[in-house]
């Protein structure tokens, strides 16, 4: 009987330990935090410090995405020549029916989320899991043959795969994130690259041609590569033109719907879209199928998520920016006179492009959570008033109940943290809904 290690107890680890249990193995979960409440039948759970008595008699390790590599542990593991694989390699290896994987610093999840009622129309079992949620393995198990599944992939989940091989991959952009975990933005860019490093001239990878580091990657891509652009006419891949969002593919041009039509508002969206209608098309999905779901896609939950209107004053939700970059595009959908709530778990970023759009379209800036004091001075050096800076400590119904008091029409208030949110929440969707619920109650 094969014996396999599992690495970190949270949602990834706990599937890929059910699985491996269900499919004949004996399992053992480990995390380092001791006082988890896991249980999987038929499963031994280990929890505290991780020794090198965990390998012994182990075929096999199996990696979390929270689960940075080059711990001890993994390091030893190696140099037994232990084999190490990421839960999204689990899911490949399970995986019966293509996948579409989607990876990039931004615009993930909407992209995944759109893709997915895309590849609806051309398929009868859709499948969409990996970071948006839902344990990839998980999904390929469900779906089986015959389907198709949409795969939100972060660079954490590469860290630990070799033979992973989606037939459609994407990479949206790549800006400065992550760089505590991976050291650079070189490895942080290599990490994004392996979504494509196995693919063969059967498969597609999709890149962004208005994004330098991606636009390049082309050189080093073994299979076909299309583009899309906002910005600029192909003359393969999916762009604007007049206005329109058109695809074109093997001498033939598919007019899909006007930018005015989208569901979905703002430039960063309508790359979205693009993308994810053509990462469908490459898969199977036709033109006019397509063109349909984009009229009528609102959007996914935290990412620029209307709540309310009080008082004249709306209240929008973007949690999901984690980083200065995406905070940038939440601010440039508004044309101004915004209240914007920010910080959280501080990823060290540089802030200078953030704040030069905050000074510009900002009224007032509420700070929480550990980043405050850092981002409190940076944003003086760059000139924001100090008197309009305003400091609600680690409590988000102090910030909501600041933005409230100062708030007047035409002003909006958006929480667009631009920083992670580990000081005070166990993730971006409990903050984001711990805001909405606080909005509500006003």
């Amino acid at each position: 009987m094969e014996k396999i290690l599992v690495i970190g107890a949270a949602r990834s680890g706990i599937a890929a330990a059910r699985i491996a249990k269900n499919l004949g193995a004996e399992v053992v979960l480990s995390d380092v935090k001791e006082n988890l409440d896991v249980q999987v039948p038929g499963v031994e759970i280990r929890l505290g410090k991780q020794t090198d008595e965990l390998l012994r008699g182990v075929d096999k390790i199996i990696v979390s995405p929270a689960v940075p590599i080059k711990i001890p542990l993994l390091k030893t593991a190696a140099a037994k020549n232990i084999p190490i694989i990421s839960e999204v390699e689990l899911a490949y290896n399970l995986a019966k029916s293509p996948i579409c994987a989607v990876t990039g610093t931004n615009g993930k999840t909407t992209t995944v989320t759109l893709l997915g009622l895309l590849l609806k129309t051309a398929f009868d079992k859709v499948g969409v899991g990996g970071n948006i949620s839902v344990p990839l393995s998980e999904v390929a198990l469900e779906i089986g043959a015959g389907g198709c599944i949409a795969a939100e992939i972060s660079s954490y989940q590469m860290e630990a795969t070799k033979n992973f091989r989606p037939h459609v991959s994407a990479i949206l952009n790549v800006t400065p994130d992550h760089l505590k975990r991976h050291g650079s933005m070189e490895v942080y860019q290599l990490m994004k690259e392996k979504i494509f490093s196995q693919q063969t001239a059967e498969d597609f990878l999709v890149l962004n041609y208005d994004d330098k580091r991606t636009r390049d990657m082309i050189e080093r891509a073994a299979c076909r590569v299309l583009y899309f652009s906002r910005q600029v006419e192909l003359s393969e891949g999916a762009f604007v033109k007049n206005n329109r969002l058109v695809i074109k593919f093997n001498g033939e041009r598919h007019d899909l719907c006007t930018v005015d039509e989208l569901g979905i508002k703002g430039g960063h969206n309508v790359e979205n879209a693009l993308a994810a209608s053509l990462i469908a098309f490459l898969a199977g999905a036709k033109a006019d199928k397509i063109a349909g779901v984009l009229k009528t896609f609102q959007g996914v939950e935290h990412r620029i998520e209307f709540v309310r209107e009080l008082d004249g004053v709306k209240y929008y939700n973007d949690s999901k920016a984690t980083n200065t970059d995406s905070a940038i595009k939440a601010l440039e959908t508004f044309a101004g006179h915004i209240l914007l709530i920010a910080g959280g778990d501080d990823k060290g970023t540089d802030l200078a492009d953030f704040l030069r759009l905050v000074k510009e379209r900002v009224d007032y800036l509420i700070l929480v959570g550990d980043a405050a004091a850092r981002f409190k001075s940076c944003a003086i050096e760059n000139n924001f008033p100090a008197e309009k800076i305003l400091e609600a400590g680690y409590s988000m119904q102090r910030a909501v109940d600041l933005a409230k008091e100062i708030s007047r029409p035409p002003q909006v208030v958006l929480l667009s943290p631009a920083c992670a949110s580990f000081d005070m929440y166990s993730d971006f969707e409990e903050r984001g809904r711990d805001f909405k619920r606080i909005v509500h109650e006003l």
